[in-house]
């Protein structure tokens, strides 16, 4: 996505929504056939999302955009719950998901590759750190960072049964 239209919708809708008792997670616009606009989000009180949430944030981000209109094409609006494996965007989520496992993927080959599986040790200044499966310690620059998402383990569906993290 352009991060100009990336920042334009955010600086638009993420003021509402967290007026509303909400945070964005992420934004994504995906091209092909007709254009979608994708938003993840969560709750503030960190109870879990319901399809009502979802309802409400698409009311209230459709009357935003529909004023604005920073996307000049027609698109379908969907607003999701981040789920179990959730997407780690930014830098406070690696540092609220640590000691989960987590997937990698870095921008720039980095330790001879681009993705990584292991456990999350949360952020140590301008870096993420990780221990890999195989027991490398990797501090890996945030900025470098493509993608990323936890992987989903025991550990992580007992946090979600017990109601933390937003999961």
């Amino acid at each position: 996505m352009d991060y100009s239209v990336h920042d334009k919708i955010a600086s638009i809708i993420e003021p509402s929504v967290a007026a509303m008792g909400y945070a964005i997670v992420q934004i994504r616009l995906i091209e092909g056939g007709r254009m979608t606009l994708q938003i993840m989000a969560e709750r503030l009180d960190g109870v879990g999302m319901n399809v009502d949430d979802c309802a409400d944030i698409s009311r209230a981000v459709s009357a935003l955009l529909d004023v604005e209109d920073p996307i000049t094409e027609a698109y379908n609006l969907e607003i999701s719950s981040p789920g179990i494996d959730r997407p780690l965007v930014k830098k406070m989520d690696f540092e609220r998901f640590a000691n989960y496992e987590v997937k990698l993927e870095t921008k720039i080959v980095f330790e001879s590759r681009k993705r990584f599986k292991g456990m999350l040790n949360g952020v140590k200044g301008a870096d993420v750190l990780l221990t890999t499966e195989e027991g490398n310690q990797l501090a890996i620059p945030y900025d470098k960072i493509r993608s990323a998402k936890l992987v989903i383990t025991d550990a992580l569906l007992k946090a979600a049964a017990a109601g933390r993290h937003n999961v």
